[in-house]
């Protein structure tokens, strides 16, 4: 749990850039690459976390912009990586403004539940991490190169010097 928002705003900054990285990578064709037939395409998943990220603050009590359009997703991979890096920048800049340390502590009912400020924050990066997993399986399926997020991904080991773990 976060004790300020400047820890908070550290490790967003960090998992909000892996994130721009991988919405970076995405193209216009594999927007609609699916897991299943019943499954959200690599586009809807992309452009949840975009939206969302502005949802779940306003839930939390942060006054963030909403996402315009938010129903459709746009064609464009360009144009959802853009909005998510002004997403990410106003996140930031909203927790900052409007929450201090010692609020992090007070309680806030969010989603129908009761908890600490600073495990609302926790559960936005969580979230944005979870999407993130399922869209570089979804972009392996479509055929792109993914980023390395916690380490190099396959493609970037020879980059390193080194050849990819077998397993």
């Amino acid at each position: 749990m976060y004790t300020s928002i400047q820890e908070f705003n550290d490790e967003w900054n960090n998992e909000a850039a892996s994130t721009q990285k991988v919405l970076d990578a995405l193209s216009d064709s594999s927007l609609g690459q699916k897991v299943s037939q019943e499954g959200r395409t690599l586009g809807a998943i992309a452009w949840h976390v975009v939206t969302s990220t502005p949802e779940m603050l306003n839930e939390f009590g942060i006054n963030v912009e909403a996402v315009q359009d938010s129903n459709n997703v746009p064609a464009s991979a360009r144009e959802i990586a853009e909005i998510f890096r002004r997403v990410s920048a106003d996140t930031s800049d909203a927790v900052k403004q409007q929450w201090t340390d010692h609020s992090l502590t007070e309680m806030v009912n969010a989603f129908g539940m009761d908890m600490p400020k600073a495990v609302t924050l926790s559960l936005l990066i969580k979230h944005i991490i979870h999407h993130r997993g399922q869209m570089t399986i979804l972009m392996r399926q479509a055929g792109l190169k993914v980023p390395g997020v916690y380490g190099p991904a396959r493609e970037e080991w020879g980059l390193i010097g080194m050849d990819a773990p077998a397993l």
